[in-house]
């Protein structure tokens, strides 16, 4: 076997298809970006990408205490492994408010908050914390150009001054996501991002003159975050796919230093003829929102997939390959956030051999809450 990064040597041991995680690389990629980021206090890393306590256990090790997530689950993972401060960075409605309060009575010693964009849902965690008697911190939610929750700036200190002194909940934050912002020309992502965070600087701005109280802000994914970290007043960047990383990142944003961690192993289950195999790779395997290539393969880069079922994949190979059935591919998902979340458990490949596996216990919609 070739001594590439990812060979594993025992790769007899896992049957394919498979999530494959390089705890050291994993490593490396959150130290990049406590560098980037100044520190890690700066950093309040998304978990939505890897779903994994070990993996955010690594980032605890590294000095992170800050995280946000999306679901109840994720933020209940975090909690059981002490996690001090957790963000849902999605507004709870419907039951999700009462698992929400749930979690603040089960976890006192962990810090929740959660984001808010409007009035009624102001008034309904008002109304549940304050008949609890406990106090919910948020954020008030805003939408800086990626037009997919948030109020624009210019209407949110309205809803702050609404809001402000209602009982059970305390606006402490400004939360804005720009994930449109992935220009591959380094200098037109931070002319976005400036334009962007412009607006929640006023806002800012505006709150502090009304109640002296400085809001902490919470900005920019994995492709905006670097452009964010000249802001160092209340700000704290909240990238998640760094500790991966895929090959969209990877291609369109090539100026970040972060390296490939998590790959997917598939199999050539049967050869078509000597261009076409099929992969035991479908769409059960493989984040398949995008169009096809949905994976780069880095031990076969010339082959080109055509074609996905649930359970295959059918890729073309230059004529007269050598690929034969059993044979091993380690693939680079497209989109490594919804790929993991395919997977009940990862295997976690150390010095080329497996040694153990990580559960991928948040990609459920519960775990006990």
């Amino acid at each position: 076997m070739s001594d590439h990064w990812y060979d594993i040597q025992n790769i007899d041991k896992i049957d394919s298809p498979a999530l494959v995680i390089y705890p050291d690389r994993v490593k490396e990629n959150i130290a990049k970006a406590i560098t980037m980021a100044g520190g890690p206090e700066q950093l309040r890393p998304h978990v939505k990408t890897n779903k994994i306590a070990e993996v955010c256990k690594l980032m605890q090790q590294a000095g992170i205490r800050q995280f946000k997530c999306a679901t109840i689950a994720e933020a209940e993972m975090l909690a059981e492994i002490d996690a001090a401060d957790v963000l849902l960075a999605h507004q709870p409605v419907g039951p999700k408010a009462e698992r929400l309060l749930q979690l603040v009575t089960n976890f006192p010693d962990t810090q929740f908050s959660c984001i808010i964009d409007n009035n009624t849902t102001a008034n309904i965690l008002s109304g549940l914390f304050s008949k609890n008697n406990l106090c919910l911190t948020v954020y008030i939610d805003l939408n800086i150009g990626m037009n997919r929750s948030g109020i624009k700036p210019e209407a949110a200190l309205e809803l702050y001054r609404n809001i402000r002194s209602l009982p059970g909940i305390k606006v402490i934050g400004l939360h804005a996501y720009d994930g449109h912002i992935r220009d591959t020309d380094l200098t037109e992502r931070n002319r976005k991002s400036d334009e962007g965070f412009d607006k929640v600087e006023w806002l800012k701005k505006e709150i502090q003159a009304i109640t002296e109280q400085t809001m902490q802000v919470v900005i920019g994914g994995s492709p905006s975050f670097p452009t964010h970290t000249k802001r160092k007043n209340n700000i704290q960047y909240s990238p998640g796919t760094f500790v991966f990383w895929d090959w969209t990142y990877k291609t369109i944003v090539p100026d970040e230093p972060f390296e490939f961690a998590a790959l997917v192993i598939t199999r050539v289950i049967s050869v078509i003829d000597e261009e076409t195999l099929c992969l035991d790779l479908g769409h059960k395997a493989i984040a398949a929102e995008n169009p096809l290539p949905r994976v780069h393969f880095l031990n076969a880069p010339e082959a080109k997939p055509i074609s996905q079922s649930e359970e295959h994949m059918v890729v073309k190979v230059p004529g007269s390959s050598t690929w034969k059935v059993g044979d091993v591919w380690y693939g680079v998902p497209v989109h490594i956030c919804p790929t993991v979340a395919l997977y009940d458990y990862a295997n976690i490949i150390q010095h080329h051999e497996r040694t153990g596996c990580w559960r991928v216990i948040a990609r459920s919609r519960k775990i006990t809450i």
